[in-house]
């Protein structure tokens, strides 16, 4: 049953799946990197960030760029 209804959703709704996929492992790897190199008012901030990253994948880097921001240091 799931094959077929793989085989017809059509190329063109895969193709956007795979590119909206593409571009939220973009922004997942951009986030983490940044929490990665960025220093933090709290140490402890970037140990959470990344725990927050990594564990709340559809929410994770939407909830960074919003919130992470006002966190660091030198702002």
């Amino acid at each position: 049953m799931m094959l077929s209804f793989i085989q017809n959703m059509g190329g063109g709704f895969l193709l956007i799946i795979l590119l909206f996929s593409l571009a939220y492992f973009i922004l997942w790897v951009y986030c983490l990197i940044d929490v990665i190199k960025s220093n933090f008012k709290d140490q402890n901030m970037k140990l959470i960030w990344v725990v927050i990253l990594l564990f709340a994948h559809v929410f994770g880097p939407l909830a960074y760029l919003i919130l992470g921001k006002n966190s660091k240091a030198g702002l």
